[in-house]
């Protein structure tokens, strides 16, 4: 494969480290500012910015398969337009022919709605509640009517991503552990995560699927209500019990299903979150 990385981060990072692993893979890595010493031992460094075309005529020839993990640096309407649904536009534009057989979109599962305790999955409605779910529908259409009018040349495939965690993202352990995090009371709001080398294991395993779905939710497999979520965390790093407060604002509440992913052979590593945190935490503590 020679795989094209857009907006390439912690996720983006995690998902070369992987390919690079495999003999033959050569991965590229776009970034506005990309870093000035290589992190990773073989990885070519693309300097363009999604919402500027004239910086992406330097794309490679022959990319394979590009791997859409960009990401706005404003959570506004204009930021999230400009990255997701005309990044993707101008990048697929600006890659000299013939263009991807693959294509990789990580999208977010704020483009569903509440759904109480029901189960959701790939086939559920979409309801987003928010301009970051809406927007993100929008470039899930457009791609997939890019795919359409490739006649079969393209395959695109969008993975919806629930709540990443991981190594440098412990705000929320270190918020319960000072009591300034609430929950919901009772068995109400869902919690969904994933673990970041979960989601780019995931990505990696998509890419390399013959047949894949146009739709994977990326999730791990216990959602939790919020409230046992955050009272066993708190319980972890041994904070108060969390107080009660109303759940985020325009998530919505939903219980998601990863079976369709696991139906093509992919198993978490960290299946629950709560052990997936106490890892971070004995990793920290330099116990491994």
């Amino acid at each position: 494969m020679k795989v094209l990385i857009v907006g390439c981060g912690d996720l983006g990072l995690r998902v070369a480290r992987r390919l690079l692993d495999e003999p033959g893979n050569e991965v590229w890595a776009m970034r506005r500012h990309p870093p000035e010493s290589l992190p990773i031992p073989g990885l070519h460094w693309i300097a363009a910015d999604l919402a500027r075309p004239e910086t992406l005529s330097g794309l490679p020839a022959g990319v394979t398969h590009l791997v859409y993990l960009a990401a706005p640096d404003t959570r506004t309407e204009a930021g999230y337009r400009a990255v997701y649904r005309q990044g993707i536009e101008n990048v697929l534009r600006a890659l000299p022919p013939p263009g991807p057989q693959r294509v990789i979109f990580i999208s977010s599962t704020a483009v569903y709605g509440d759904h109480g305790d029901a189960w959701v999955n790939e086939d559920t409605p979409l309801d987003p509640p928010g301009f970051n779910g809406r927007i993100l529908q929008e470039a899930e259409t457009w791609l997939a009517g890019h795919a359409d009018l490739s006649g079969g040349r393209c395959i695109a495939t969008t993975l919806r991503l629930s709540g990443i965690y991981g190594p440098g993202r412990t705000s929320l352990l270190q918020r319960l552990r000072a009591g300034l995090a609430g929950a919901p009371e009772g068995l109400g709001h869902w919690a969904n995560r994933i673990h970041i080398e979960d989601a780019a294991k995931a990505v990696c395993h998509v890419l390399r699927l013959a047949r894949p779905a146009p739709v994977y939710l990326v999730t791990d497999d216990t959602p939790l209500p919020m409230r046992t979520l955050y009272e066993d965390l708190a319980r972890l790093v041994d904070g108060p019990v969390p107080p009660v407060a109303p759940p985020p604002a325009g998530m919505g509440n939903k219980r998601l299903s990863n079976a369709r992913l696991r139906a093509t052979g992919f198993e978490c590593d960290w299946g629950d979150s709560r052990l997936g945190h106490a890892a971070l935490l004995r990793a920290d503590q330099g116990d491994g």
